[in-house]
């Protein structure tokens, strides 16, 4: 058996002692003891991409901040922020592998960051990774920070940009339901209330009620995302600024809004930033809501779909996978059914989200890792929720126009609808028939001699049923337009 070479390593140093480091890696000791200490989810903070950028955003910005204010030389901010800057551009992602649970408020996420870039800047000025003498994670790279405002700056900046992903595919969501409103708008069918039936409208209403619900949504998580623009940088340990030069909060402030493209703003009260996550609370909220509905719309989908023969089958979702391992030609709606799951994963989220911030003590909240965990969680099963309902469902939506039109025929909810015409007493009395007889409604009204057949026809027309023409209707009564006053 051939002998296996030992793995080239190298000893770093820190106050507990000295640890061996495998010779290749950018992270150094600060990450490994984290790596022993939170062996928990298995997921490095890697697998959110835009936490990463926004750590390298906040290094870059010190740097820059750092230089300005005369606190750091020249040589080595520039090797901090080109090295900050091959990081934004999605290098040496896999070097950040500290698990998104960990203990210490974030301290882990921090350093591993510190050392990463250090390492970097280190081999961009031709040093070996370790030499920390010529250039250190903690005097340099986290000159004038603390985790406890480099990190929740970070989770923030983060989430603001990882949103902007989440807001494109909802809108592409929003507008798929759309233009499926526009290919239903002349179905009618019959509209229920409590699981019964209620007055007739159009399927087109119905598709467009969703995509009505979805922009509503995307305007909630616009407006609490920026409560998220708010952030602490120059706050260090507690809000106090202790080890910050004054100059520094609004240099870093200029210097991160100016990478980012965020309208990022300086907390008016440093202290109770720093201990405050209430922002994560609100913007949390925002998404479970958007998930909620996201989740009610499926169940929609699924009962209308439900069947095909002995359900509602008012419309066909796309075929995605055999549905039974024993009942042949069985089909599932299996994607509302994963975007129902990651409804509730986001509600659980959310609930984590508002524990972990109740749970704060003092100057700092030590939660912030599973708040982070939580909501770019969320996040990131959204986005891949809205995609899938989108492309692998919305899209290839089908009505089943015979099947509608029978029902609606047949249906007394129709009966409604003349009342006005015939009164109440015959419409009641044609709704006992037409229940016990499964006849068409329009012909027993014509054969009871109440409207004639051209009459009926008029009155069940898809657009009175359904309320568009009634409104055109109003609309043309109460403001024609040789009547219309300026200004009014």
């Amino acid at each position: 058996m051939a002998d296996v070479a030992p793995q080239r390593t190298r000893t770093e140093t820190d106050s507990l002692g000295s640890m061996e480091i495998p010779f290749d890696a950018y992270w150094g000791i600060h990450t490994a003891r984290a790596l022993e200490n939170f062996p928990i989810s298995q997921r490095p903070i890697s697998v959110y991409r835009d936490l990463v950028v926004a750590l390298a955003m906040v290094k870059q910005a010190s740097a820059r901040a750092n230089l300005e204010i005369g606190v750091l030389d020249p040589q080595r901010a520039d090797l901090i922020d080109r090295a900050s800057q091959l990081v934004i551009d999605g290098e040496y992602h896999d070097q950040f592998v500290v698990g998104v649970m960990q203990g210490g408020a974030g301290t882990s996420t921090n350093m591993n960051a510190n050392e990463v870039i250090t390492n970097i800047a280190l081999e961009l000025a031709g040093r070996e990774k370790g030499d920390y003498d010529f250039l250190s994670p903690i005097d340099h790279t986290n000159r004038s920070q603390s985790t406890n405002d480099v990190y929740p700056t970070a989770i923030k900046v983060g989430l603001s940009l990882d949103l902007m992903s989440l807001l494109d595919e909802l809108d592409l969501l929003r507008q798929s339901f759309l233009a499926k409103a526009v290919e239903f708008h002349d179905i009618l069918k019959i509209g229920r209330t409590q699981l019964q039936d209620a007055v007739p409208m159009t399927l087109g209403q119905e598709f467009h009620g969703f995509a009505t619900t979805l922009g509503y949504d995307h305007q909630r998580l616009s407006e609490n995302a920026v409560l998220l623009y708010e952030i602490n940088m120059g706050a260090t340990a507690i809000g106090t600024g202790i080890t910050t030069h004054a100059s520094y909060a609004p240099a870093v402030l200029r210097h991160l809004r100016e990478i980012s493209g965020l309208d990022l703003a300086t907390a008016d009260d440093l202290v109770e930033s720093t201990s405050d996550t209430g922002s994560f609370m609100s913007f949390s909220a925002s998404l479970k809501r958007n998930a909620i509905k996201m989740s009610k719309i499926c169940n929609d989908l699924r009962l209308l779909s439900s069947g095909p023969q002995a359900g509602l089958g008012e419309i066909n979702l796309p075929a995605r996978q055999a549905g039974s391992s024993i009942m042949p030609g069985k089909v599932n709606p299996v994607i509302p059914e994963v975007v129902n799951q990651i409804a509730y994963a986001v509600a659980g989220a959310d609930l984590t989200v508002t524990m972990a911030a109740e749970g704060g003590q003092l100057q700092l909240n030590a939660f912030e890792p599973v708040i982070a965990h939580s909501i770019f969680q969320s996040i990131t099963w959204m986005r891949r929720g809205m995609r899938t309902l989108r492309v692998n469902c919305v899209d290839g939506i089908t009505a089943n126009r015979e099947r509608l039109g029978a029902m609606v025929g047949s249906s007394v909810g129709v009966i409604t609808a003349l009342t006005p015409s015939i009164g109440y007493a015959a419409s009641a009395a044609l709704a006992k028939t037409a229940l016990l007889t499964h006849r068409n409604v329009a012909d027993l009204v014509v054969e009871a001699g109440l409207m004639s057949r051209e009459e009926v026809t008029k009155q069940l027309s898809p657009a009175r049923l359904s309320g568009l023409e009634t409104i055109t209707e109003a609309i043309t009564v109460i403001r024609p337009a040789e009547n219309i006053v300026p200004g009014k």
